[in-house]
């Protein structure tokens, strides 16, 4: 696997050695020409290994610019943040570039996936550039497949799968370098309801194996699947709670209609 430098000053919050991402007092500009865009107003945040928490808020809220700091695609402006007491905020982007190689595994709402390239072959790619072994990375890749249900479709192409079947080999795809966290920004938005349920129970089998999830949806029947919902407003938290009589998406499933796969 790929390793990085320690940062200069590696430290965890007091009294949140446990936390796996720990955000401290987070703020973010973006300087549009002469304006100056408060993305992030503040956030402090700590998330658990094994959680499983949706973010939720409109456009502007600053939910994706949270993501992007925790998936460590940008940094903040001011403020901390820790990933497995590890303070990315001062890592170089080279370091950057292998916390998320190594850490984060990533699912888009487009399933970015190779047209020209089987699943197995899609799932093996990030393997190529975590130094591991061809044969290791094979077999991981048949492993991650399996566990998404496509143990028998991993030399189909993308066009011949359903777009359900998609999204599972992209997951698959962020599940093979086994990260800590699993960042999923609108993971079901381009599917219809049941697929979109299935993918949920997909995602709830890992994180009940233990996965840390966070999810970013603006759909609230999709956010019930998660244990946490945080929601975003004005660059601000606005509400950070457990989300009640959360369902079981295997249950929900056998009380919708049957569609084929």
């Amino acid at each position: 696997m790929a390793t990085i430098s320690q940062p200069a000053v590696v430290t965890a919050i007091s009294g949140e050695q446990g936390a796996l991402i720990q955000i401290e007092d987070v703020h973010k500009y973006y300087d549009l020409g002469e304006t100056r865009v408060h993305a992030l107003r503040g956030v402090t945040l700590q998330i658990g290994r094994g959680e499983f928490a949706a973010i939720m808020g409109a456009s502007g809220s600053g939910k994706s610019t949270f993501m992007n700091i925790v998936g460590c695609l940008d940094k903040p402006s001011t403020g901390r943040y820790l990933l497995e007491e590890i303070e990315v905020s001062r890592l170089t982007k080279k370091e950057l570039a292998a916390i998320r190689n190594r850490k984060i595994g990533f699912v888009f709402q487009g399933f970015n996936l190779l047209s020209r390239t089987t699943a197995l072959e899609n799932v093996e790619l990030p393997t190529l550039y975590a130094h591991i072994s061809k044969e290791e990375g094979h077999k991981r890749a048949h492993e991650a497949l399996e566990l998404v249900g496509l143990g028998d479709r991993t030399e189909h192409f993308p066009s011949q799968l359903s777009g359900g079947q998609q999204q599972r080999v992209a997951i698959a795809r962020a599940l093979v370098n086994r990260p800590s966290i699993l960042l999923a920004d609108e993971p079901t938005g381009n599917l219809d309801s049941r697929t979109s349920v299935e993918i949920m129970e997909v995602f709830q089998k890992l994180n009940d194996d233990g996965l840390t999830i966070v999810l970013v949806t603006h759909e609230s029947d999709i956010a019930q699947f998660a244990k946490r919902r945080i929601q975003f407003r004005d660059g601000k938290i606005q509400r950070d709670e457990a989300v009640p009589k959360r369902p079981a998406a295997a249950e929900v499933l056998k009380t919708m209609p049957s569609v084929e796969d």
